[in-house]
């Protein structure tokens, strides 16, 4: 049986045993990884009490409010997605083998490009306890080790997952790895360990993002902040495009993928806007609206926008509102004020649509439906890393696929050059 967590261990000593590790994964069958993960997901359900306990304890200490005491809050439901999840990862193609493509020189040798783990993962994340579960079982079944360094305000709903995750029979020592999240060093640490870590996978706010773009040592894959926006043409189905719009700001508006900003076209504003307007504060909605929004939307509290309002991750129950004179104005805002995660435009045009799929720089971009479906489960993934919002190595959901590099493995007979 693996062992448990060691507290004494230092950050360099978690690093080093991942990496033996990562070794070992890699040799993994896609049998062996498949029962591992399903031993997982029996483990966390039967220590389900446990968990809930710690999170209570954590809940309890955080002193978070709002969106982030939302996303550390763990409840029955969520134990069960949580494992459902596992489940679904288990269930998905093995990435780690494949031939992405092979052929043969006119010399005789044989070529093949495969894909192979990346090796160690580091993840450095906020208060989000289920986070841990999804990254460990994506890495394990993509036969890399993972070193988790959480939030402190869920410190110990981290700690019990991981020991239950760990302790599972088969589950090499040193796969998951827990850093220490009541000091800031062991971020430091962990994003200076180049040739022990491969590769550094930051998700939170904006402010813990470019910490570690700007100081990592280690290459970065950045996943996170969500200025999410839906456009609503001129040919909009109204009832449509009231349940997209309700749906992607209420649904879990703490959520990187919920939407913050909301475009109307100029000609539908009048009729449109104070509709809208009334079903956003019915629901609870801060509304706040640049100047042809608010007097469109005469007689209800809408507040005022300035600029930094275009730019604002709310993550709350707020949306901002701007009359546009068409797509290409749309287009434009979106480019400039979003953080390029996702973005939709709810229409009858197909060509207003096309333009707007084909020309908005964002990792997801809808036609027609809400930008909550940005997630890794509901593209089939089982789980995700986070949303990957820059363009190497992934974008959009950040999966078991993108936990893979390749190599080539070269057959000859007797070649030289």
């Amino acid at each position: 049986m693996a062992t448990t967590l060691t507290p004494a261990a230092t950050t360099q000593e978690k690093l080093l045993r991942a990496r033996a590790a990562s070794v070992k994964l890699a040799l993994l069958s896609t049998e062996e990884k498949n029962a591992l993960l399903l031993a997982i997901a029996n483990a966390i359900e039967a220590r389900s009490e446990s968990i809930l306990a710690a999170n209570r304890e954590d809940m309890e200490s955080s002193g978070l409010e709002g969106a982030m005491r939302d996303r550390l809050l763990l409840t029955p439901a969520r134990i069960k997605d949580m494992t459902q999840g596992v489940r679904d990862v288990a269930a998905l193609p093995d990435p780690i083998g494949e031939t992405l493509s092979e052929w043969t020189k006119s010399n005789g040798l044989r070529i093949r490009k495969v894909r192979v783990p990346l090796g160690v993962v580091g993840i450095i994340y906020e208060s989000r306890p289920n986070v841990t579960v999804d990254t460990a079982v994506l890495t394990l079944k993509s036969g890399n080790a993972i070193v988790l360094r959480g939030g402190k305000e869920a410190a110990q709903s981290n700690q019990k997952l991981v020991e239950i995750m760990a302790a599972v029979q088969g589950v090499p020592e040193g796969a998951i790895e827990l850093l220490d999240s009541s000091t800031r060093q062991s971020a430091h640490d962990l994003i200076k360990a180049r040739g022990l870590v491969d590769v550094i996978v930051p998700r939170g706010g904006a402010g813990l993002i470019t910490f570690v773009t700007e100081n990592s040592a280690v290459p970065v894959i950045e996943t996170g902040a969500g200025n999410c926006h839906i456009f609503v043409d001129e040919s909009a189905d109204f009832e449509m495009a009231d349940r997209i719009v309700i749906n992607a700001k209420t649904q879990r508006p703490s959520v990187c993928n919920a939407a913050e900003k909301l475009l109307v076209h100029e000609r539908i504003a009048a009729e449109y806007i104070p509709r809208i307007v009334k079903k956003l504060i019915d629901a609870g909605v801060e509304v706040r609206g640049d100047e042809k929004s608010r007097a469109l939307a005469s007689g209800l509290p809408v507040g005022e926008t300035v600029e930094q309002d275009w730019f604002e991750e709310y993550m709350r129950l707020c949306m901002a509102i701007r009359v546009v004179s068409g797509v290409d104005e749309a287009i434009a805002h979106i480019n400039h004020y979003s953080t390029k995660h996702s973005d939709a435009i709810l229409t009858q045009d197909e060509t207003n649509a096309r333009k707007f799929l084909r020309e908005v720089d964002s990792a997801a971009v809808y036609w027609n439906a809400s930008t909550r479906f940005t997630d890794g489960a509901e593209f089939g993934f089982g789980a995700e890393m986070g949303i990957s919002t820059q363009k190497l190595h992934c974008r959009g959901p950040f999966a078991l696929v993108e936990l893979t590099s390749t190599k080539y493995e070269i057959v000859g007979t007797g070649q030289v050059r």
